[in-house]
């Protein structure tokens, strides 16, 4: 997607209705006003942010069938390492909602029509619908053939949408809820979750608490805004404004961070590990995906993460964290940082929304930190709102440790075969997108912490 000048919007605009969205090509206009910046335009919400407003309606006619499936998936299907009672009890159930699958007839999807909403519905259920089939088969090794009446429909769809097929932030998060009275607005105590893979509170618990921190980085969105529109940055008032969102911005990530620290009190690490994590997981070299149907084609396919989530990425954005290791900032790189992957970040933003993509490309075309290099008086609250972000990676580090480092070094459930069907992997501990998440995060905190400005 093409994206213009911080103060102009060209690109796919998008024409809101009021109750959907639909794609519209490049404005053609000879209209040299510029366009202030405005969230909207890339489908970001002012009071939910990267979430929609509103929960996603289910699909209807023909494609009834996928939505009646995925509920049949929660009631039958089981992790494919699962040996206990309840697992065994339904394995049989579980192999017909697979031959079931098999046997569909595909449904051409252009007659989704081209509503963004519609859209991301059939790619939240279908993507859904290939976790629970591939994750809940027997591990048998090679590879894994998704059938045709699923695969085709997927990548088809997520084409339209601009994203891979297979599972997303996006899907178990921004789109996986609704509101339990519709005639209230969204808040934590009137959503639940759709769909939960593993069944458990463990897995609802996980999504409320990313569902609260993209709506609470919501409110920094009017931050980011605001100063994307500003000009005169040698005017005082515009001066003492950004300092002031500054000072903001330092209270929305003190309050992030404090979201992040409540998981540790609320959701079990071993039974997050081992019962909800799996099913996230993408195609790996030992057992690759095959989408049947589908000519051979390079996909992104590793798995949903939280790395995926637009709020951090938007602070980074905002702050000018460089991941990549592409300015000369100090302290310079550890020799662990270089072993991390520079382009992480960037491979996570390939698993966003598309808008939410170009918002973030926007985003980073204007650069506060060169503006306070040129204003003394802000680079106290540019610093302040740096070391911020550093403290929440910091915490991002204890939270890894406990619920991926350490829980990769237990035993696994008895009811999955215990230690003897999951044989210790020698390395680094992997995250759902198969990277090491110690070296990982470490690296992402270092580069915040270069971020601050040192004083001449």
């Amino acid at each position: 997607m093409n994206v213009s000048s911080p103060v102009h919007m060209v690109g796919r605009l998008l024409e809101t209705t009021a109750d959907s969205t639909t794609y519209r090509g490049p404005r053609a206009d000879n209209h040299s006003c510029p366009q202030p910046f405005c969230g909207r335009l890339f489908d970001v919400e002012p009071i939910t942010g990267f979430a929609p407003s509103q929960p996603l309606a289910t699909l209807g006619g023909e494609f009834a069938l996928w939505e009646v499936a995925l509920e049949d998936a929660k009631l039958h299907l089981k992790l494919g390492e699962d040996k206990g009672r309840e697992a065994l009890e339904k394995a049989n159930a579980g192999e017909h909602w697979r031959q079931a699958l098999r046997s569909w007839p595909l449904l051409d999807i252009s007659r989704l029509g081209e509503k963004r909403c519609v859209l991301r519905r059939a790619h939240y259920v279908l993507a859904c619908l290939m976790h629970f089939y591939i994750h809940s088969l027997p591990k048998t090794g090679g590879p894994v053939v998704i059938p045709k009446p699923l695969a085709v429909p997927l990548v088809q769809v997520s084409r339209k949408i601009d994203m891979p097929p297979i599972l997303t932030y996006a899907d178990i998060v921004l789109w996986n809820w609704e509101l339990v009275n519709p005639e209230r607005p969204i808040t934590m105590d009137n959503v639940r979750f759709r769909t939960l893979f593993s069944g458990t509170e463990v897995e609802a618990k996980f999504y409320a608490l990313s569902l609260a921190a993209e709506l609470k980085g919501a409110e920094m969105l009017e931050v980011f805004e605001r100063f994307m529109n500003l000009t005169g940055f040698t005017e005082r008032n515009v001066v003492a404004t950004v300092a002031r969102d500054l000072e903001r911005l330092v209270t929305i990530i003190n309050e992030l961070s404090q979201l992040l620290q409540g998981a540790s009190r609320n959701i079990d690490p071993y039974l997050f590990y081992w019962a909800v994590r799996p099913w996230w997981n993408g195609s790996d070299a030992a057992a690759p995906w095959i989408f049947e149907g589908v000519p051979p084609t390079s996909f992104d396919l590793g798995g949903a993460s939280a790395g995926q989530s637009a709020v951090i990425h938007a602070l980074d954005a905002f702050l000018d964290v460089d991941h990549a290791l592409k300015h000369t900032r100090q302290p310079a790189p550890s020799p662990e940082n270089k072993r991390a992957d520079t382009g992480f970040m960037e491979k996570m933003r390939r698993y966003m929304p598309s808008e939410h993509r170009a918002y973030l490309a926007e985003l980073s075309k204007r650069s506060l930190r060169e503006v306070v290099l040129r204003t003394p008086s802000l680079r106290a609250p540019y610093n302040a709102a740096v070391e911020a972000l550093k403290k929440l990676r910091d915490g991002h580090i204890r939270i890894g440790t406990l619920y991926v480092i350490s829980q990769a070094r237990s035993t696994p459930p008895g009811s999955m075969g215990g230690a003897a069907a999951f044989p210790r992997k020698e390395g680094m501990a992997k995250g759902t997108g198969g990277t090491s998440v110690s070296t990982q995060l470490k690296a992402g905190r270092d580069a915040t912490q270069r971020t601050i400005l040192q004083e001449d």
